[in-house]
């Protein structure tokens, strides 16, 4: 039974050394009764009572890590049903599934052009994680072949996909060193699966027929002392499986099923003839609510898509998203080409930026941090205030790198023009368009 933010409170160190990101223990034991914050965030807590509160600091949702390398990622670790109660934290885990009876030419070539699946957004570097090596019916060493060689020769991470125990035995003695996921434990191998996966330290997922069929075999699992498990109701229907996810969402989260408490793997492969439904089926389980999304294939029209809506659902909605601040080259720009500054909001950027790169003129663009505020608001908030402004032209670096001193400063913040000219004496400060969309046209003038 969970603890309440007292009971928890007593526990704790009592310190108040504010390590933990909040002012005191007691508020930082409320977040933990809560779930809203982890046990590891309290550096002084005694292993006697770091096994007492493990229960009531852990989140519903087992958080369980896959693999290891620059592409390690962690799925599950979730700790409320709807994105507007809180966040939603591990990002759902993209995988592309690759026979095991693949040519190694082939298999050269596909991770060629997988590994350049990497895009650039708001900073951030979306690329899928996982390949499923599935048994094509080859035998051990061709299973084996294949799993050593993605996991020797590409970033990616796996999921080794037999229910047969040699063939599995073979990819984790081939490719063990990259933390596989092993898929999967049924009714019929539970205990073979089982211990291969404990004696390698190794995540494991369960299928079973239905959501009530899980619960035994995680029950058992979990009786044998495995923690990181991934579970799969086995429904390639639809509506089913939708219904399926929301329902072990749910007993997590809302009835306290520890036995539903773990991520979910999704096959939208298996449910649909040509990767455009898959897609769809996987943009479904990306917001409903899939912990690892399998795909029969990687494309960049079907990828892309898939990744810009996981980062939309996994930020934070009560954090802005923000562009680094910094000077942002558009075109090749030289020491004649005009100088443009405003806020780190992430539309901001992408949307000015855009319409600089469409106007075909050369532009530094300056992103001065507003806390992740529009101009607007920014400039209401005293987050973009003429003085500011001024100072973070002095200290970029803009200087050194152009010859004229002109300053644009977007049109809803012309009411900071004064103050960003005394800030820098001798600089024109020219009042920029108030929508960006006239941006091409102004810049074409100057």
């Amino acid at each position: 039974m969970a603890l309440t933010g007292i009971q928890i409170f007593k526990l704790l160190p009592k310190t108040n050394c504010k390590e933990c990101g909040v002012p005191t223990c007691l508020a930082f034991a409320m977040n933990l009764a809560s779930g809203k914050a982890e046990l590891d965030s309290c550096p002084y807590v005694s292993d006697e009572a770091r096994e007492k509160l493990a229960e009531a600091s852990a989140p519903p949702i087992r958080p369980v890590k896959l693999g290891k390398g620059v592409r390690q990622t962690t799925t599950g670790g979730e700790t409320v049903l709807y994105r507007h109660e809180k966040t939603f934290f591990n990002p759902t885990v993209l995988a592309a599934t690759i026979p095991s009876d693949i040519d190694a030419s082939a298999l050269d070539a596909k991770l060629k052009i997988f590994n350049a699946f990497q895009y650039e957004r708001v900073g951030l570097n979306l690329r899928p994680e996982l390949l499923v090596v599935k048994d094509a019916g080859k035998g051990a060493d061709a299973f084996a072949a294949t799993a050593k060689k993605i996991a020797s020769d590409s970033e990616f991470n796996l999921v080794l996909m037999t229910e047969n125990m040699d063939v599995m035995k073979a990819g984790v003695e081939a490719a063990g060193f990259k933390r596989p996921l092993l898929y999967a434990a049924t009714a019929a191998n539970v205990d073979e699966m089982g211990a291969l996966a404990k004696s390698n330290d190794l995540p494991l997922a369960v299928k079973a027929d239905s959501v009530a069929a899980l619960i035994p075999l995680t029950e058992k699992l979990t009786g044998m002392g495995l923690k990181d498990l991934v579970i799969d109701s086995g429904s390639r229907e639809i509506k089913q499986a939708l219904e399926d996810q929301v329902a072990i969402r749910r007993a997590a989260l809302k009835a306290g099923n520890k036995a539903l408490g773990f991520p979910t793997i999704t096959f939208p492969c298996e449910m649909a003839s040509n990767l455009d439904m898959e897609t769809m089926i996987a943009a479904m389980f990306v917001a409903k609510y899939g912990g690892i999304v399998v795909l029969s294939d990687f494309t960049p029209e079907s990828l892309f898509p898939l990744l810009l809506e996981r980062l939309n659902i996994f930020t934070d909605p009560q954090r802005p998203m923000t562009v680094t601040e910094g000077i942002f080259p558009i075109g090749n720009p030289d020491e004649n080409s005009p100088v443009a500054v405003t806020t780190n909001f992430a539309l901001t950027y992408f949307i000015v930026s855009g319409e600089i790169e469409a106007s075909k003129v050369p532009c530094w663009l300056l992103i001065k941090d507003s806390e992740g505020l529009s101009v607007l608001t920014a400039w209401a908030a005293g987050k973009f205030g003429g003085d500011d402004v001024g100072m973070f032209v002095k200290k970029c670096g803009i200087m050194d790198k152009v010859k004229h001193k002109e300053l644009i400063i977007p049109g809803y913040a012309a009411a900071i023009a004064g103050d960003v000219e005394e800030e820098l004496p001798g600089w024109t400060i020219t009042v920029g368009p108030r929508e960006a969309a006239h941006l091409p046209a102004f810049l074409k003038t100057k």
